[in-house]
């Protein structure tokens, strides 16, 4: 494991755990308590753990990780949301995905589907891995919104996306959410990113929110908008039946993949 695999697991060890001590890298990954104390040494200078005596905890880690430190988490669950949002796409169809791993992995699927090559369809999204990934894929027409780059998410928001998403519909738009709440909706962590994504779902003829079973039971900071946008949330298993129950008296339709 080179050392930028290792950081990106250590960080996944302290979601879990909520600290970490130098003993714990030791024993984990086979290292030396110096290299163990280096590279939380890195992480802190990256503002991505708190450095404390004999370890790191974890309470600077949980607002939102950069997007490349977030790519192993429930990796599993969201290639299977991925692949369910991807056979909701059908050929020649205008998307819309906003940015996060979720989303990221549902471009990853549309790329591969072999049946949309004649059918050229367009992607809108204001997040540039996305477009960077997609637009390889010559079948495929990018269209990004604009704004500023948020560095941790890599998504364009801001007042200058908002006369791009006025002017386009969409068929069908993928939004990924930080957190869920069963009466006021969608949440995120960015409040100019909650006004992006509310615009691109307004926009679709349907829209699903898209997100692994864990960020049923967060918080966030920013509304994206009431349940009522919304046609359905594709997740994972782990979903508790009082949640799936509640979003289907509410109206929505919950798809559940099986990682």
């Amino acid at each position: 494991m080179n050392r930028e695999d290792r950081l990106i697991a250590i960080l996944d060890l302290l979601g879990e755990s909520g600290s970490l001590g130098v003993g714990d890298l030791v024993d984990t990954f086979g290292v030396s308590p110096a290299t163990a104390r280096r590279d939380l040494d890195v992480l802190a200078d990256r503002q991505l753990l708190n450095r404390t005596h004999g370890g790191a905890s974890a309470q600077s880690v949980a607002y939102d990780l950069p997007l490349r430190y977030k790519r192993g988490q429930a990796a599993e669950a969201k290639t299977a949301i991925a692949i369910a949002a991807s056979e909701l796409v059908r050929p020649g169809a205008r998307i819309g995905l906003t940015g996060g791993t979720t989303c990221t992995a549902i471009a990853t699927q549309l790329s591969r589907r072999s049946d949309l090559e004649d059918a050229r369809p367009t992607v809108v999204t204001n997040a540039i891995n996305i477009a960077a990934q997609l637009v390889l894929r010559p079948h495929i027409k990018v269209v990004m919104v604009g704004g500023a780059v948020n560095p941790r998410s890599y998504e364009l928001a801001g007042p200058l996306a908002e006369p791009i998403l006025r002017q386009i519909r969409l068929d069908i738009a993928f939004v990924g959410i930080n957190a869920l709440d069963l009466k006021d909706g969608p949440f995120v962590h960015d409040e100019k990113e909650a006004r992006v994504n509310a615009l691109l779902a307004g926009r679709a003829g349907e829209a699903w929110m898209v997100a692994d079973s864990s960020k049923l039971g967060n918080q966030a900071f920013a509304a994206v908008g009431p349940l009522s946008d919304f046609r359905g949330l594709i997740t994972d298993d782990g979903i508790a039946d009082a949640e799936r129950d509640a979003l289907r008296e509410r109206g929505l339709e919950v798809r559940i993949v099986h990682p």
